[in-house]
């Protein structure tokens, strides 16, 4: 784990970051909040790519809490069936849209405690809504942003949780908007597992990987 990098050198690759993508977005294909909070459920174990191939027809005949219910489970599984632990995500879809209709009006909610208290809905899924329906400068920590952040000394931290204070504590407030998606964005075409593009890297010389790619 790098150590945390300082004030300074963070606005710096926070400045690189907005050059190069000013408005970074999510790839989650989606038409409304509801979809939205569907999508990045599904997202769990999976890649972006496929979860939107696997919604691009759930959401043409169901893109409400209701039309979900009228459409049934067994239909939703036939549309997830190519995503990982599809089963076990269709029941988790019909139980949040029940919740939705029966407790909220069909409207999803706009808190952080609401959303988790949705089934298949963790804290990330919550961060992710909020931050790109709502806006909130919420911090949403998958696989790639804990990557980045441990190995250049970005937002370093034992665990996502931590990972997740990293980026809120030290990162400057005005690139909190956008933080996770740029984190997400690097570590998913740039910052790779197995292979990183060091080479190519806009903040290498500022990263504190130490095994970097020639």
């Amino acid at each position: 784990m790098a150590k945390q990098l300082d004030y300074h050198t963070l606005r710096e690759i926070f400045t690189r970051f907005q050059a190069a993508d000013a408005a970074p977005k999510g790839e989650l294909d989606h038409v409304n909040v509801y979809t939205l909070v569907v999508a990045v459920a599904l997202s769990a174990q999976a890649t972006d790519a496929g979860v939107n191939k696997a919604t691009k027809a759930l959401f043409q005949i169901a893109d409400t809490p209701q039309k979900m219910l009228d459409l049934g489970e067994e239909q939703v599984i036939e549309h997830i069936k190519t995503i990982g632990l599809y089963r076990n995500k269709a029941k988790n879809v019909i139980k949040l849209s029940r919740i939705l209709v029966e407790q909220y009006g069909g409207e999803v909610p706009c808190s952080r405690a609401a959303l988790e208290s949705l089934p298949g809905v963790g804290r990330k899924t919550a961060n992710v809504v909020l931050n790109m329906w709502w806006r909130h400068p919420a911090q949403a920590v998958d696989t790639h942003i804990f990557r980045v952040g441990n190995r250049s000394g970005i937002a370093p931290g034992k665990d996502v949780d931590a990972v997740e204070r990293a980026i809120e504590d030290h990162i400057p407030v005005d690139f909190q908007l956008h933080a996770h998606h740029w984190l997400i964005l690097h570590g998913r075409y740039h910052c790779k597992a197995r292979k990183p593009q060091c080479p190519t890297c806009i903040i290498r010389d500022l990263c504190q990987f130490e095994d970097k790619t020639q």
